[in-house]
């Protein structure tokens, strides 16, 4: 049967999700979230971001995600334009002192380390790196001044809780695809750093560092030193600028609104752990179907490590990439691998806007394509 006519199977409409987004981001953004920036179209889109009807949600956002996780006294969010690839740069200039510990285990936690490497003033990394799937054990080192790691690899579905591994260093986690989503303590982590398009369903462009008291006094001693950085990467002025409840360069409205009306959503509802109790019941549902089927199994073999808002789920005897492209023509949408993974595989966002009732459908639907295409 050709690509052409497998594509024409139509799945029972009563098995479709009533929302077919599952992307692993950008991820679902809820219809209120858009209706939030409709509401605003004439008070705050094509405004100046310098005035108050800007910096008030610039100002609730921080704090709101200060109340979502509970953050002691001192702490500070902390805002800038360019997402989390762009903090990798900014915290080559402004968080790591002369040396790095990174843990690798996925394509974004390498990312953080080659862009420490190629730094002409820091020391070269120590690099602590596992198979995929897996993912290493923190350790003390005192030859290092930050410790870094996600606390969910993207790419591979792998969490990691974050813990303080010793020493002086400051715990610096990417939770680009965590937070919101996990659940984490602030006493184990000093920035907790990510961007709002994948648990708080939002578009990229922004990031978001909540940082310790120990994090502000590193950035301020940073720039102390007269170290050269780049205005656009200062996060000395980033502080300064998210403090007054604004961003040093103009941001995209609609993503700040989109982020606001996501964590008002969240702590409306009971907070993180309400979030992450509802990813936690999409995992157990997607896991356990998995685990009852011949064709599929997950990715990552220890349940301990298996993240609650990316699912990854191999597939044998079935070529995974026809069984998104069918899910696809029916509406159900970004279940693909990571591209460079390289692997007969599934991966799905069950981040908290995904209703787990629509996860349920989608192995349902799955179910119906493997069984069409095993025909």
């Amino acid at each position: 049967m050709s690509d052409k006519n497998q594509l024409d199977f139509k799945i029972p409409t009563h098995l479709l999700p009533a929302d077919g987004r599952f992307g692993c981001g950008p991820s679902k953004v809820r219809p209120e979230q858009v209706a939030a920036v409709t509401s605003r179209l004439t008070s705050v889109m094509g405004t100046s971001h310098r005035q108050a009807p800007v910096k008030n949600i610039v100002g609730s956002v921080r704090s709101g995600l200060m109340s979502l996780f509970n953050l002691p006294e001192g702490w500070e969010i902390v805002l800038g334009n360019g997402g989390s690839t762009v903090f990798w740069d900014v915290a080559t200039f402004g968080l790591i002192r002369e040396r790095s510990h990174h843990l690798v285990f996925g394509e974004f936690s390498s990312k953080f380390a080659e862009a420490s490497a190629a730094a002409p003033h820091l020391a070269d990394p120590v690099v602590l790196s596992s198979d995929t799937g897996t993912h290493p054990t923190p350790v003390a080192d005192a030859s290092c001044d930050i410790y870094a790691y996600p606390h969910n690899e993207t790419s591979t579905g792998v969490a990691l809780t974050p813990v303080r591994p010793g020493g002086d260093g400051l715990v610096v986690v990417d939770a680009t695809s965590a937070a919101g989503g996990l659940m984490w303590d602030p006493a184990n982590v000093d920035v907790y750093y990510f961007a709002p398009q994948k648990c708080f369903a939002g578009d990229g462009g922004l990031w978001i560092a909540a940082c310790s008291p120990r994090a502000v006094e590193r950035i301020r001693e940073i720039k102390a030193t007269k170290r050269w950085q780049p205005a656009s990467l200062d996060l000395s002025i980033a502080l300064d600028n998210s403090v007054a409840n604004q961003t040093y360069n103009t941001p995209a409205l609609a993503t700040l609104i989109m982020l606001d009306e996501q964590v008002q959503w969240m702590n409306t509802n009971g907070g993180l752990q309400w979030a992450a109790n509802r990813s936690a019941d999409s995992a157990r549902t997607l896991y356990s179907w998995a685990e009852s089927r011949a064709f599929a199994t997950p990715f990552v073999a220890n349940s301990a490590q298996r993240s609650n808002v990316v699912g990854t789920i191999d597939i044998d005897g079935v070529d995974a990439n026809q069984i998104s492209a069918i899910l696809r023509a029916n509406g159900v949408v970004d279940t693909d691998s990571y591209r460079k993974l390289g692997r007969n595989q599934l991966r799905i966002g069950m981040f908290p806007a995904i209703d787990p009732a629509d996860v349920a459908a989608l192995t349902g639907c799955i179910d119906v394509v493997v069984e069409h295409l095993s025909s």
